[in-house]
């Protein structure tokens, strides 16, 4: 197999040796030290745009959840809505509905804080 592109091989080198002693005439590192600035730009571009902006957000949501108080409404992520009456390390227990159906969740879980208790003290 390999037999048959032996010929094809040494004609591409003989016909190539011309644009090879051309190309051995500039430097090599050339092309690589001109791409060299795109990529820098390019990195830094990936990184104001993508990665700075996550690392914001998710910063605020770790605060908004370590921020929970008991009496605070929130929401999850699986869209129950209900009111904080007991906080437990990374679980919450919440009160939904009229009825008072308490549910136990992780911290994780919420996605938004829906009212504060403290907006109810600054309306009286």
């Amino acid at each position: 197999m390999f037999r048959n592109l032996l010929p094809f091989l040494t004609e591409a080198a003989a016909g190539g040796a011309e644009g090879a002693t051309e190309a051995a005439a500039g430097n090599p590192w050339d092309g690589l030290l001109g791409m060299l600035p795109m990529i820098a730009i390019f990195g830094l571009l990936m990184y104001f745009m993508l990665y700075r902006p996550q690392k914001k957000q998710e910063k605020a949501v770790n605060e908004m959840r370590n921020s929970l108080k008991v009496g605070d409404e929130i929401s999850t992520t699986g869209g129950i809505l209900g009111k904080i009456i007991q906080i437990k390390d990374d679980f919450l227990i919440i009160e939904t509905g009229n009825d008072r159906t308490k549910l136990k969740i992780t911290k994780w879980a919420v996605r938004a804080v829906e009212h504060r208790e403290e907006d109810d003290e600054d309306e009286e």
